[in-house]
Order: structure tokens, then sequence, then C-alpha cells
């Protein structure tokens, strides 16, 4: 290839690498929504109030005000796509019903702004998107048709997967998503690990999971924030993260719906695994809104090697 047809090539935007996987225009104009939805979220992130915003969400944790403001913005962005029946939110009690069910209608679930209480610090945060076909949120992560996140650091990026490669984008001086990676793919093991959770709270399985990660001379990278960590897991192709059970807490933190499956949809698709211990997230049926799970997410080996500690605890 030339060193123009690379340029040319590597200059795409994001509509027309979308046309090029095969999929129909309502899915199309859905993520180009979300991605337009990006930039007023990365402009309230920039200028907006870093208080609170004196109310809670549905599982009573305080509600900053960018955390409303950026669930605002999505979920205006996506009923006025006219594509979506059903929106489920981090930031909403129950279920937003955009319109009513019909054909070539999507559902939305999204954590709007993951990390927000690291913006008062300047750190990388971000959003994570989920779509199924239809109106139904309830339906295992391996049964969605796209997922994808979008990370506010230094520079603003777009990674998503139809799935068919999983593939960044980065935002320009112009706020046009160009493609800069295609057919991301992960190592079968890596060199870095990003632990939640307090390591006094692990379960004795967990703790020799850590224990052998620091053997093999894994190096510890834990920002607090599941998009930043996850996209540098996916971008450098190796390593893992883990939010596992706690000896107070055995679903762990993180959830279902919002996190783990657009997540785990997206490092699958790139070679990589997840898993909650006993089978993969993307085998999970959600439960309910606040669904959580344990989670071991990165390089397929060490993510079975996690497994295999935790079986052995298991029996």
């Amino acid at each position: 290839m030339s060193r123009e047809a690379g340029k040319s090539r590597f200059q795409l935007d994001l509509r027309r690498h979308l046309r090029s996987q095969n999929i129909c225009d309502n899915l199309i104009h859905l993520i180009c929504e979300i991605a337009e939805a990006s930039k007023y979220v990365i402009n309230a992130v920039r200028t907006g109030d870093l208080g609170v915003a004196g109310t809670s969400n549905l599982y009573g944790e305080e509600q900053l005000a960018l955390d409303v403001l950026s669930d605002r913005i999505l979920r205006k962005r996506l009923i006025h796509s006219g594509v979506v029946c059903n929106i489920a939110s981090e930031e909403m009690d129950d279920i937003y019903q955009a319109q009513l069910p019909g054909p070539d209608l999507y559902s939305v679930a999204y954590d709007p702004l993951d990390g927000s209480s690291l913006v008062d610090v300047n750190l990388s945060i971000g959003t994570i998107v989920s779509i199924y076909k239809g109106c139904d949120l309830f339906q295992e992560g391996r049964k969605q048709v796209a997922a994808l996140y979008l990370l506010y650091g230094p520079r603003v990026s777009m990674v998503y997967s139809v799935g068919n490669g999983v593939h960044e984008f980065n935002m320009n001086s112009l706020m046009e998503y160009t493609l800069s990676r295609e057919n991301i793919s992960m190592l079968p093991s890596g060199g870095i690990y990003s632990p939640g959770g307090l390591r006094k709270k692990y379960t004795p399985a967990t703790e020799k999971f850590v224990s052998y990660l620091e053997t093999k001379g894994s190096r510890l990278r834990y920002s607090g924030g599941f998009v930043p960590d996850m996209n540098q897991i996916l971008l450098k192709g190796k390593g893992v993260f883990m939010y596992p059970a706690l000896t107070d807490a055995p679903k762990g933190k993180l959830r279902l719906l919002y996190e783990l499956n657009p997540m785990a949809f997206l490092i699958e698709h790139a070679g990589g695994a997840a898993s909650n211990g006993k089978m993969p997230i993307l085998d999970v049926k959600p439960e309910c809104l606040d669904h959580r799970e344990p989670v071991y997410i990165g390089c397929f080996e060490d993510v079975r090697k996690a497994v295999e500690f935790l079986s052995e605890e298991n029996g």
C-alpha cells in the first residue's frame, strides 16, 4: 500500500466507516447520534459545574452535576434519533420508553459519565454504551448488536464494534471522529493488571491470582476509572482488569447492563475474554437494572488463569 493510500485509509470518518460494516442505516444513524452527543458531553466536562446535583440515583449514590447533565444530553439525543424505543441509564431509576415498539428500533443502556468523581482532579473519564435490537434490554450481552465507549482524556476517542472487529476513532480539531486504528487485537497474555476493590477484602482465590500476576512480572496500572483502564489494556493489547467478588460484596461493584456487557463485547471481538469467574460475562442474563457481577476481563490466557484459581476455591 502506498503512503498516500495508507494516509487516506486512516482519514476515514465515522459514518463512512460504519457504512463499510454492512449494517442497517438505523444503526449507523444511532451510533452517529451518540458520537454527536459526546461533543456536548466533553464540552460539559471541560466547562461544567463540578459540584453535586443534590440528588441520588437508583443505587443511593450521590449524583454529581456532570452526571446529571451528561445523562440529559445523551438521553435527549437518543430520544430524538427516532430509532430508539427503550433507554436505560445508570443515572435513571427506570427504563425510559422513547417510543412504542416497532420494526428496526433499538434499545440502549449506557453509563453517561463513568469515573465522574475523577473530573475534579483532571483524570480521564468516559461514556459506555450498549445497543440491542428490539425493545428488550434484559438480554444476554452476547445479543448486543453494537457496543462502544468514548474516552475523554488528553484526546477524545471512540472505540466501537458491531461484531466485525474493534475500531478506534479520534476526535480532530473540527470535532469530527476519524479512524486511527482498525481491527484492534489482544495478545494471549499481558503484563498489566488493573485491580479494583480493597485487596484486604479479596477472597483467597483472587489473592492467589494477583500473586500469580505479580510473580510473572505484571505491572500495576489502576486509575480508578473503568474506561481509561480498559482503554489502556485494549489499545496496548495486553493486560487484565478485575473487580472481583469481595468479602463484603460477593457480586462486586460493576453493573452488567451499563459497564460489563459493552466492555466484554469489545474485548471478546478483539480476541480477549471476560468472565465473572464461573462463566463468560456475555452469557449472563440480566435480572434487574442493578445486576452486578464480579469481572475478570482482558487477555484470554490471563482470564482463563483467574477462572482456574476461582474454580479451585469453589470446588
